[in-house]
């Protein structure tokens, strides 16, 4: 894992900003590049947790992400029963956290992801029992590989986790992947890692950040850097890049080292099978 000095927060931020919150998974250019960094106007919400598992119980996290791009003509009794099989998973006893469904929003242009999964494991050893279990080899078989015509998928470590491990249904996501430019060293994926840990220390409004080096290369399309931050709900995800001032001192920190960016937004479903 590679070793990155803690940069200091920017202190260019306003204390505005400064109250605690409430509750303890080819090649683009954009241009502009969409923006990883979070900003805030609308008062924070205090979230209740009733699941699973409700604290990170271990220093480490493993975080796994899909995208997925269904065909435009597929049928939507097809649709529904992918997210279903998918939520189904939920039941396994590797998983720790796991939800599925339609994207509220993706924001990049270039690659057209509608769907996607999250879900959480203690270790890459449960990762790798999950990804291997009959009944998740079935559900992709079955009701994934058919109607797909792309999926990306992204793993990291999330060190020191705060929070609930399993997300209350309802909870709105900010997913971000980014790949840095061919010509970027240790140094400059240090400081784009450490410039996105930062941004929970400037905006409150994020119950969680989750933020690693991806360690699963073969369907990540050359992304490398992850993201994942938790907002109580849509209203606090639709206040996000309100005010551009706020995070312009955050960007422009790993502006030049950033090839491209996928940034989609997502819901967590508010109806979730038990059980296969």
């Amino acid at each position: 894992m590679t070793m990155c000095l803690r940069l200091r927060p920017s202190s260019t931020f306003p204390t505005r900003f400064s109250r605690p919150f409430s509750s303890p998974k080819h090649r683009l250019n954009l241009n502009p590049i969409p923006n990883p960094f979070l900003s805030f106007k609308t008062p924070s919400r205090t979230l209740h947790f009733s699941t699973k598992i409700t604290m990170s119980s271990s220093s480490q996290t493993i975080e796994h992400i899909v995208l997925f791009k269904v065909k435009d003509d597929t049928d939507q009794s097809k649709v529904s029963a992918m997210i279903s099989g998918l939520n189904g998973l939920t039941s396994l006893d590797s998983v720790l956290h796991l939800s599925a469904g339609p994207l509220l929003r993706n924001r990049s242009s270039s690659f057209n992801f509608t769907h996607l999964l999250h879900s959480r494991y203690k270790s890459k050893d449960d990762l790798s029992s999950y990804s291997q279990h009959p009944s998740h080899l079935s559900v992709v078989k079955e009701s994934v590989l058919p109607i797909c015509d792309d999926i990306m998928a992204v793993d990291w470590v999330a060190d020191d986790l705060q929070g609930p491990l399993s997300l209350p249904l309802g909870s709105a996501l900010r997913v971000s992947f980014l790949k840095l430019k061919e010509s970027s060293g240790e140094g400059a994926k240090c400081e784009v890692l450490e410039a996105i840990k930062g941004i929970k220390n400037s905006f409150s409004q994020i119950a969680q950040l989750s933020v690693g080096e991806n360690f699963s290369p073969a369907r990540a399309k050359g992304f490398s850097i992850a993201s994942l931050a938790v907002f109580p709900g849509t209203s606090e995800l639709e206040a996000v890049d309100s005010d551009q001032e706020l995070v312009n001192a955050q960007k422009e920190k790993v502006r030049d080292n950033l090839e491209s960016v996928i940034v989609v937004d997502y819901v967590v479903s508010l109806t979730q099978p038990a059980s296969l």
